[in-house]
């Protein structure tokens, strides 16, 4: 029975990227994502096609039960849930304090903390009982810094922060590995800037910052760096890393 590599936010830019990444090292990649069957089943086929085992799952991470009903479920079907990627983002766009609804910041909330606190809850215990066992957090430059008309994505990405930091002080001595990872910086991905930009303005950007400019991130290349966290020695674990491209400047710097 293969470990398993649960991704939880799993669309074509970095989640469906790490999928494959551990797939193609030997885990079993199970891919959730909250729409799309069609481009899920293209991912899962993706892995396939390169010799990798992979299985899709539709999952509403905000649906009561859904997280902690699809843990156990591959726990038990499926296999060993080594490595837990919590990929799911939580940005409204930019509004103001008066647009933005007490419904949408909530939101961000129940995606950014409160689905990494219910993931942690169901997946700790099983990682608890193997003395071992990584979670990987996707995280963005607001959980550091907070800008105007970013109120609900600001106050959920570092309420995530923190939560990994509070996850990492008490799993961290049992032998679980937390790790909190900053994306500082535009993603060259179709399901999410690509979908705020909109195809033109997208494929504009990429032509003249991204592709062989190295100025957006690839997804690929991101992928790299969260399997190597996952194979970090015990004596030598990184808790928080941030990543952007070459060409931009740090979110400190600014």
């Amino acid at each position: 029975m293969k470990p398993v590599c649960l991704v939880i936010g799993a669309g074509a830019g970095i989640g469906g990227n790490v999928a494959k990444r551990f797939a193609r090292d030997g885990y079993h990649a199970c891919l959730c994502r909250r729409s799309d069957e069609e481009g899920l089943a293209k991912l899962v086929s993706e892995i396939e096609a390169e010799g990798g085992e992979a299985t899709g799952f539709i999952l509403n991470a905000i649906e009561e039960g859904s997280i902690e009903e699809r843990v156990t479920q591959i726990e038990k079907e499926i296999g060993p849930i080594e490595v837990a990627v919590f990929n799911l983002g939580a940005q409204i766009g930019d509004r103001n304090l008066q647009a933005t609804s007490y419904k949408a910041f909530e939101m961000g909330w129940r995606l950014a903390c409160f689905g990494l606190f219910r993931l942690a809850s169901v997946v700790t215990p099983k990682m608890e009982e193997r003395g071992k066992g990584t979670i990987l957090v996707t995280s963005a430059t607001a959980a550091v810094r907070g800008n105007k008309g970013q109120h609900s994505h600001a106050a959920a990405m570092g309420g995530r922060r923190m939560l990994c930091q509070s996850l990492n002080a008490e799993f961290g001595p049992k032998g679980i590995h937390i790790a909190h990872i900053i994306i500082d910086g535009a993603v060259d991905a179709p399901d999410t800037l690509g979908k705020m930009l909109g195809p033109e303005r997208f494929q504009e950007l990429r032509e003249t910052k991204g592709m062989e400019h190295d100025g957006l991130m690839l997804p690929t290349k991101i992928a790299d760096t969260y399997y190597h966290l996952a194979q970090q020695h015990r004596s030598a674990w990184s808790h928080e890393v941030d990543m952007r491209s070459f060409s931009d400047m740090a979110w400190w710097n600014h």
